[in-house]
């Protein structure tokens, strides 16, 4: 079963921080390389933020470099993603995504993980206010 589902989104005030969380099925927990958190607003291109694979090894995009924070619960199956120092450029939907796998073409996260996203959420909206 695929299940992916974020939680925690909300309003926060600019270089204030906030943490979501992306709860997952056991399908897409074994049988991901990596997972990871791509954002995006209306008429814009998805931004692949932050991406953690099997060894925990991760990768963030510059514009999140430093005050973002990807992690994961491998007992809990949650990947979270802890956000500080937010600005108004971070406010977007986030989403969870897992990899396709083998198969899948593309890379994801920047080479980090070497199939494409094939899976991911709903979202959470982010909204960073003045």
């Amino acid at each position: 079963q695929v299940r992916l589902v974020e939680s925690g989104g909300g309003s926060v005030e600019a270089g204030g921080a906030l943490r979501i969380s992306c709860a997952t099925s056991e399908f897409i927990w074994e049988k991901s390389y990596c997972m990871g958190w791509f954002r995006q607003v209306p008429e814009k291109e998805r931004e692949e933020v932050a991406g953690i694979d099997m060894d925990k090894k991760t990768l963030y995009a510059d514009s999140v470099k430093g005050r973002f924070t990807i992690s994961k619960d491998n007992a809990k199956r949650i990947l979270y993603l802890q956000m500080n120092s937010l600005t108004f450029d971070d406010t977007a939907m986030y989403y969870c995504a897992a990899d396709g796998g083998p198969g899948y073409e593309g890379t994801s996260f920047y080479g980090l993980c070497p199939w494409d996203l094939k899976h991911r959420g709903q979202g959470t909206q982010v909204a960073v206010i003045s």
